[in-house]
């Protein structure tokens, strides 16, 4: 849940950590709230980015991100999180992320970061899986 007001873009933004299994789909579900935190927020025309970084292999990977109303669903699909770590081990590979929104004003548009986080992935020891 993230509750945002016109004067707090860009502060503050929510640090979360996103536990993953690797070579699984994954999903995160995002709710912008007024004040009441109860009340859907006005998103109108708002759009979404999400980016995950992979620091061993030096690579930007982008997170499929669906918006309705005031809420968001950012999804790592099993062919992206196949590829984060390696090994047999309980944690195989950390990754930085975030989700960027890009909020239409006049003149030149709001960009605000409302969540920043890591990504946990845990490594897939079952038979058939990823490895």
């Amino acid at each position: 849940m993230c509750v945002s007001t016109i004067q707090k873009y860009g502060a503050n933004p929510a640090s979360i950590q996103w536990k993953v299994v690797r070579g699984d789909t994954a999903v995160l579900n995002v709710d912008f709230l007024e004040n009441n935190e109860t009340t859907g927020f006005d998103c109108t025309g708002w759009t979404y980015n999400a980016t995950a970084y992979d620091p061993n292999g030096d690579v930007l990977d982008e997170l499929v991100v669906a918006s309705e109303g005031h809420s968001v669903t950012i999804t790592a699909p099993a062919s992206l999180t196949l590829n984060w770590g390696s090994k047999y081990k309980s944690v195989v590979a950390e990754l930085p992320f975030d989700l960027q929104v890009n909020i239409p004003t006049a003149g030149e548009n709001t960009i605000w970061t409302p969540i920043i986080g890591t990504i946990t992935v845990i490594g897939d020891v079952s038979p058939g899986g990823s490895l």
